[in-house]
């Protein structure tokens, strides 16, 4: 045995020891600093799937700082950017035909700002945990579901005041806006509080320009998702979390493999994301030691903006994402080339353009079915976020963050979570 390993296990129980001792201090809510009347506006085809999905979380933690001058300046911040952003300080609604809609009222209580402390935890202690579960005290919302926006609010922010720093968690209804958005967002509240008087780009809020059509649904609360057949709940399967980091030249390394073996000369070269989906697929496939027979699904959850016609603005605010599927038997993925893996998930993300969008707009429409978040298919490998998002350029004027993480929601065996990194 390790002789490291006992002290290994201590750090570990102090370290849950630590978060366990999170104290909500206070719970206050934040409206925009201006009137703006009653708006509503309806949920379209790209929002509705994810009623069923639970609230998107994301937890970003910084070094140093005043605590209490931090809070004000992202309190007042927010008041600011919400005078944009308004539909996050309202709720889910239906009208009178039974469709879905955010609505906004000034009476409306607006955005969630929980104030915590946590004073034995240290930034280092988050920046070196793998576990989603030990930081789910910093996070606010856990195992809620998108559809109780009706009487929730759509965003809930918790600002814990750690040992040497501020961790940020929030807590986003995903019915109501993809991660484009929600970057769009963090930054946009991050330029307010850096004391810009304006935002690089409003958030686009027409969403029946993406699609107009009206689907009345039926929902309700779906049976709990771990209940077994005789009514007890049982223990949720126990998912082991892991980071992989890819340096610069690891993925340089991946995508010149993946690309030395080109199906023909016509071919397009394999992109970065391309090669290093294939790698992950291939490797997660291996440790899982299917049968050659079994089928496996990749699944990437795409950004139709510039996908749809007409294409919408990169500020389009709500959900413009379908997850695009492809399935090969697991003996041919890991029987050939990388190139051949690639090339399935190259074929199925080129294939998904404007024509292929109506037509699966089309057929939910005609038969809607609301997916639960694990629904993603059989041994199936799940890419979700991006690294093109600029995660660790939401500066709200005290430093870059050390560390961004998404929370334990939404998470199923085979989800992955693609960040740029620090």
């Amino acid at each position: 045995m390790d002789p490291n390993c006992s002290d290994m296990a201590g750090d570990a129980g102090r370290k849950e020891e630590e978060i366990s001792k999170v104290k909500i201090r206070s719970k206050t809510h934040v409206k925009p600093g201006k009137i703006i009347g009653r708006k509503e506006c309806q949920l379209v085809t790209f929002d509705l799937p994810y009623l069923a999905f639970y609230y998107n979380q994301k937890l970003l933690f910084y070094k140093g700082g005043e605590f209490e001058e931090q809070v004000e300046k992202l309190k007042d911040g927010l008041r600011v950017i919400l005078e944009e952003f308004y539909q996050l300080g309202g709720k889910l609604g239906k009208d009178e035909e039974g469709v879905f809609r955010v609505e906004y009222d000034d009476d409306m209580e607006g955005v969630e700002v929980l104030e915590a402390i946590a004073d034995g935890l240290t930034v280092d202690q988050l920046a070196a945990d793998e576990s989603t579960s030990s930081f789910k005290d910093l996070i606010p919302y856990n195992g809620v579901l998108n559809l109780t926006g009706l009487h929730r609010p759509l965003l809930s922010v918790q600002l814990t005041k750690l040992k040497d720093g501020l961790a940020m968690g929030c807590a986003f209804n995903h019915a109501i806006l993809d991660g484009t958005s929600t970057w769009h967002f963090m930054s946009s509240w991050a330029q307010i509080c850096r004391g810009s008087n304006s935002i690089a780009a409003p958030p686009f809020l027409e969403r029946t320009k993406a699609r107009a059509t009206r689907v009345k649904l039926e929902l309700s609360f779906p049976p709990n998702p771990v209940a077994s057949s005789n009514g007890h709940t049982d223990q949720a399967p126990q998912l082991r979390e892991k980071f992989f980091r890819f340096s610069e030249a690891a993925i340089d390394k991946i995508k010149s493999k993946v690309n030395s073996n080109q199906p023909s000369a016509a071919s397009k070269p394999f992109s970065t994301f391309q090669s290093l989906a294939v790698h992950i697929w291939q490797h997660v496939t291996q440790a899982r030691c299917l049968k050659p027979e079994d089928y496996t699904v990749f699944t990437v959850f795409a950004d139709c903006r510039k996908r749809v016609d007409p294409p919408m603005p990169d500020s389009y605010f709500g959900n413009l994402i379908q997850a695009i599927f492809t399935v090969t038997a697991a003996g041919l993925l890991l029987a050939n080339p990388s190139d051949f893996g690639a090339s399935v998930i190259q074929k199925a993300i080129e294939a998904h353009n404007a024509k292929a969008i109506e037509e699966r707009n089309k057929e939910w429409e005609a038969a809607p079915k609301i997916f639960e978040f694990k629904d993603a298919g059989v041994n199936c490998v799940a890419v979700g976020s991006s690294p093109r998002f600029k995660v660790y350029d939401v500066d709200f004027g005290w430093g870059k963050p050390e560390g961004v993480r998404s929370g334990s929601n939404n998470r199923f065996d085979g989800m992955v979570y693609l960040y740029q990194g620090k």
